[in-house]
């Protein structure tokens, strides 16, 4: 599974991104740490970053993209990701679908979180309020008008991207006003309805199939002594009985036998024959 998570700040994309990285066994891909990763471990990419990052500039976009090229060449990746904070412009999700192309890999998704941006800016004042009124420092980031600010810069650069996948039917939109859990429940319902996941109701029958597959009948129990014993016992009765009924049946055999080889011998009158079967 390869997502990637678009809407405004405060959408919750950051909770349900560590959901989908749970549930699924996916990793997380964020910009911010694999530049600091890349830096640290002192790769071609992360020296180049390191200098840029050192006087304060933006990192090119093909320095990013050479940066999760890298990533996505780990093993971790195998099983699929979801993109943080990238692509935040349609020239970097042009870049990131060469890359993908390159690698052979291909992107189920665009998710977008689509919310009301005036609950937004409301949910934030809410808080502040109650981080004041329980004497809690509040956030330089995490006040209505540096949200404001994030929101229009959204808008601007980010906004964008939702018609580009929309055109390259890549779009899916889900309600980010509902609860946290509705909104995942939405996110795995159409995940299922595309395939990128296989829903609950497909695995089950399967894992049924091969449960009852590999189970083993269970290994009789060897009788015990007594029971043995009756077994004995029950064969020896039945054996008169089975004798008597042999040899009841033989004798009507015989009898029979009897009556058709007199019946066949010329010069017999129809009167023996019948006292001979009445004899019989």
């Amino acid at each position: 599974m390869r997502l990637i998570l678009l809407g405004p700040p405060g959408s919750g994309k950051g909770t349900q991104a560590q959901r989908l990285v749970r549930r699924y066994r996916i990793i997380q891909l964020s910009t911010g740490e694999m530049l600091r990763a890349a830096v640290a471990a002192q790769t071609p990419v992360g020296l180049k970053a390191k200098d840029i990052m050192a006087s304060g500039g933006l990192v090119p976009d093909e320095i990013v993209i050479g940066i999760i090229s890298d990533r996505l060449d780990q093993p971790d990746a195998a099983n699929g990701f979801i993109l943080d904070g990238f692509p935040r412009t349609v020239p970097q999700a042009q870049a990131l679908d060469e890359l993908l192309k390159k690698k052979r890999m291909k992107l189920d998704a665009a998710v977008e979180l689509r919310v009301n941006e005036s609950a937004l800016l409301q949910r934030v004042e809410n808080r502040v309020a109650e981080m004041r009124v329980r004497g809690e420092e509040v956030r330089i980031d995490d006040t209505p008008e540096v949200l404001t600010k994030r929101l229009a810069s959204y808008r601007q650069l980010t906004e964008p991207l939702i018609h580009y996948y929309s055109e390259r039917r890549k779009l899916l939109t889900v309600d980010g006003m509902m609860t946290i859990e509705a909104v995942t429940r939405e996110i795995d319902r159409i995940l299922a309805a595309i395939g990128a996941v296989r829903s609950k109701a497909a695995k089950k029958p399967a894992a049924a199939k091969r449960t009852a597959a590999g189970a083993k009948r269970p290994a009789r129990k060897p009788a015990t002594p007594a029971v043995k014993g009756r077994l004995a016992a029950r064969k020896g009765a039945s054996a008169p009985a089975k004798a008597t009924k042999a040899a009841s049946k033989g004798a009507k055999k015989a009898a029979r036998g009897s009556w058709v080889r007199a019946a066949a011998k010329p010069g017999k009158t129809a009167k023996k024959v019948t006292k001979k079967r009445a004899k019989a």
